[in-house]
Formats: structure tokens, sequence, C-alpha cells
């Protein structure tokens, strides 16, 4: 995993990329804002799909929202980002629309557009 810090608008995002799942679990979800919180001093945060397992777009699982939970509650913004259209589910092209809504949680196509969302104040 390697984290960098990147500076738009005097706002700080951690960029986490890996080759290998970060998230398979609520713990290893506290256990990465743990890792970015230390090594960047950020509390927002730009990953790629890649990088959590596939359990989590699967909605009846309930880990995404046990897990997106986890970083309201810690007040962490994040912006996961990647291409969701092999995914046939309603429900979980219904919560990608209402997480896209609000200002915390992100499902984006790029890291451009992750930046932008999460540079805002």
């Amino acid at each position: 995993m390697k984290v960098t810090t990147i500076k738009e608008n005097n706002v700080e995002i951690a960029f986490v990329s890996s080759n290998e799942i970060l998230i398979n679990d609520v713990q290893s979800a506290l256990d990465l804002m743990a890792t970015v919180n230390f090594e960047a001093d950020c509390n927002r945060i730009i990953l790629n799909k890649s990088a959590i397992c596939e359990d989590f777009f699967r909605l009846r699982t309930l880990l995404a929202g046990e897990i997106l939970q986890k970083f309201i509650n810690y007040k962490i913004k994040i912006a996961i980002v990647g291409d969701f259209s092999m995914y046939s589910s309603n429900s979980l092209e219904d919560f990608i629309y209402e997480c896209n809504k609000g200002k915390d949680i992100f499902f984006l196509s790029n890291v451009k557009e992750a930046i932008e969302k999460l540079s805002i104040s």
C-alpha cells in the first residue's frame, strides 16, 4: 500500500494505491483509516475500487453499510474510484446515486473527479 498526499484548494487528500485488497471487513477499514491518519494526517481518502472486496458491492451482505458508517462516524470522507457499470444490481445503483448526492462518500469513475469532490471544504 502506498499513500500519496494531494493538496487541492488548501485541502489535503490521501490517495491510497495498492495491488491487493485492503478492505475485507470492518476491521480492515478501520485499520486503513488509522494508517492513513498516521502516515498522511488526512481525513479525506481516494481509494481504487479494486482495493475493496467484492462482498462490499453485494448490498445483501450489509458490509458496505457497516464499513461506510465507520467512515461517517470518524468523519472521514472517501471517494471510491473505478468502473461500477459491471454491477447489474438496481439496489447498488440506487445506493451509489444516493451516496454521490451527499458530501462524505462518493463512487466516481476517476481520480480527477474524486479530487474535485473531496477538495470542497
